[in-house]
């Protein structure tokens, strides 16, 4: 059994991972200070992918970094490229994944008790030790599930994947991917061992998820 698709599969969502919850984070924390119109603007531009079908984001990836799109061009000259290669996987997942930190860490800052801070500026601390030692402890639980909720929703990619990077062994194969070519084959006994790996991985990230809305209530 050929172990590359679960590495190629976690090694995407581990980086989509580290960059969504980066970005995540800043979009969500100065969203909720825009005002309400800007921020339902905001809003519906940041989640649009989270209902649009994969597909579609996928297509939308293409027009973007496609060899022959200006992005496109202009990664290649740099020596990037998306398509067909497993950083394109990253990209496809992080684009699909940020949604969920994105509306999870905003709601866990919108909870967030503003006169905690306030009482931090009249003692004299500044705004990035308020941030990283009021605010974020604060939010923790919040902010771990939304982390959490990407590393599984970017694990489990398949539609804007296929799209952007498709299918090689041993270079851009995943599990999602891997699944729909042995099952296209005809060849269900590995395509069902890989379910199970899937249903194993889910399953232990919505028991994390559980364990800390447990430790939140």
């Amino acid at each position: 059994m050929d172990l590359f698709p679960l590495f190629n599969s976690v090694r995407i969502a581990l980086i989509s991972s580290v960059l969504v919850f980066f970005a995540g984070i800043i979009a969500a924390y100065y969203a909720r200070r825009l005002p309400r119109v800007a921020k339902g603007v905001l809003d519906v531009v940041l989640t649009l992918p989270l209902v649009l079908p994969p597909t579609v984001v996928g297509y939308f990836l293409l027009m973007v970094f496609g060899l022959k799109r200006p992005v496109g061009m202009f990664l290649a000259e740099h020596g990037i490229r998306l398509v067909m290669t497993w950083p394109g996987g990253v990209a496809a997942a992080f684009v699909v994944s940020f949604p969920l930190m994105y509306r999870t860490a905003r709601g866990a800052f919108e909870s967030f008790n503003e006169d905690l801070a306030e009482a931090g500026r009249t003692l004299g601390l500044s705004g990035s030790y308020i941030f990283w030692h009021i605010t974020m402890p604060y939010c923790r639980d919040g902010i771990l599930a939304g982390t959490v909720l990407s590393f599984a929703r970017a694990l489990g990619e398949y539609g804007a994947t296929s799209m952007l990077i498709g299918y090689t062994p041993g270079r851009t194969a995943t599990i999602s991917t891997t699944v729909y070519q042995l099952w296209r084959t005809g060849n269900d006994r590995e395509a069902y061992m890989w379910v199970l790996v899937n249903l194993a991985i889910s399953a232990t990230v919505l028991l994390a998820v559980n364990f800390l809305e447990r430790r939140k209530r």
